[in-house]
């Protein structure tokens, strides 16, 4: 068994590495893309209220894979999904940059909600570096992987324009060239997936988990034949768990806050600043927001084993409700909507690491991909509602206006959170009275 153990453990290991190292090379594509969607909208659109639809498409392509994907994975594995999803982010990369070239509306969001499925890819390698961790290390796992996102996400968005210049002598727009080296990272993260992600983690563990549960079964028990689970039966194992309810409602809920507030800065910034420094000042406010989300994620892995899932995630809702008060509050100071994008970061890392790690420990194995693409779909659908409000919100009432509705969107989180049912299911069972003497006798 300890051999066996520490087999496990090699594995895991190395399925980490290779998660992390995907996670860097697909990074440095999403983050640019991320970055001047917006403004790329509002260029070919020409207006502001549009101008959060790019995003939203790109969430929607995100949230609409991962069902598809997780299917893939429930048959076959992580590593077919994952690459499957990043294959098809690369067709998305390559349709916003035919989309400018055109002038073409349609071609880009089109192009935006294929590129999502890279954000697809890279929500699930979370999920793939938890499905062979021991309990008390998950939190800290799953963040590794989020945290390896910092790498290109932070040297992404101040690619752009100079990546955006290089091809430029191509006959290729400042805001079209990024997007072709998205679809390079893409390729490359694919392939790498591909030939190192070996043995499969999911494929690993629930042949683990099945090898458990014979051996537990009665002797001469036929075992279970292995089914598919069907939706019905994957959202009512989720219902009826309060930790994965929570768990589902903390990474929707923060991906809402910080999508709708994200995507309008560089429409904000761009609207109280001019000149050609817009889109520096732009790709160091986005890079530094995108700091706050991945950097510290080991330490928010730390806390989430260390101090509990609930704990970290009502502290992220904290540090999201402190950067939505920030935001509102920055008017055309760039140093304070730097910090408000930095606390949003951090909030987000809250809740997505504690929600993720939560979610993942409730629910039975045997529903576990299906229910995390179902999880990743209402994460992303939040997502996508808020970024397509966010523009007109914007182009009615103003920056400052989303900021306080975004902190407003915290609010059932924070009930759900704080309901009995939820506390019971998360709080330990103190252990039994040892016997009295007397009963003893």
């Amino acid at each position: 068994m300890s051999a066996t153990l520490a087999d496990h453990a090699r594995v895991q290991s190395r399925t980490v590495r290779v998660l992390m190292s995907a996670e860097i090379i697909s990074g440095l594509g999403t983050a640019m893309g991320i970055s001047i969607g917006a403004l790329l909208a509002q260029d070919i659109t020409g207006t502001a209220a549009l101008s959060g639809l790019a995003q939203s498409a790109a969430v929607v392509g995100g949230a609409l894979w991962a069902i598809p994907a997780t299917s893939l994975m429930s048959r076959y594995g992580r590593r077919p999904g994952i690459a499957a999803c990043y294959l098809v982010g690369t067709l998305g990369a390559a349709g916003v940059l035919g989309s400018v070239l055109l002038r073409s509306g349609p071609l880009l969001f089109v192009g935006f909600f294929l590129f999502g499925a890279g954000s697809a890819a890279k929500l699930q390698s979370r999920y793939a570096a938890a499905d062979l961790a021991e309990p008390h290390r998950r939190g800290r796992q799953l963040s590794l992987v989020v945290w390896a996102t910092t790498l290109g996400s932070l040297a992404g968005p101040n690619l752009a324009a100079p990546l955006g210049r290089l091809l430029e002598p191509y006959g290729i727009p400042l805001m079209a060239g990024p997007f072709a080296f998205c679809a390079l990272s893409f390729v490359l993260a694919a392939a790498l997936l591909t030939l190192l992600l070996r043995p499969d983690p999911l494929l690993l563990s629930t042949s683990i988990a099945r090898a458990a549960a014979a051996a537990d079964a009665v002797p001469g028990q036929a075992p279970a034949p292995a089914e598919r689970p069907r939706f019905g039966d994957v959202m009512r194992a989720v219902l009826a768990s309060p930790a994965a309810r929570l768990g589902m409602a903390s990474m929707a809920l923060g991906h809402l806050v910080m999508v709708g507030v994200m995507s309008m800065t560089p429409v904000h910034i761009g609207a109280t600043h001019s000149g050609p420094d817009t889109l520096r000042l732009v790709g160091l406010v986005l890079s530094a927001h995108i700091a706050g989300m991945y950097a510290l994620a080991p330490v928010v892995g730390w806390l989430t084993d260390r101090v509990g899932r609930l704990r970290v995630i009502l502290g992220g809702v904290a540090l999201l409700l402190a950067a939505c008060a920030t935001a509102a509050a920055a008017g055309d100071r760039t140093d304070l909507i730097t910090v408000a994008l930095v606390l949003l970061g951090l909030g987000w890392s809250g809740t997505m690491v504690g929600g993720s790690t939560l979610f993942a420990e409730s629910v039975p194995v045997a529903v576990k991909a299906r229910a995390q693409g179902v999880s990743d779909l209402v994460m992303g659908l939040a997502a996508a509602g808020s970024g397509a409000v966010s523009g007109v919100v914007v182009e009615l009432s103003g920056y400052r206006v989303l900021a306080l509705l975004a902190a407003l969107a915290t609010l059932p989180l924070i009930a759900l959170a704080l309901r009995p049912s939820t506390l019971a299911a998360l709080t330990p069972a103190a252990p039994a009275p040892a016997p009295a003497a007397s009963a003893a006798r």
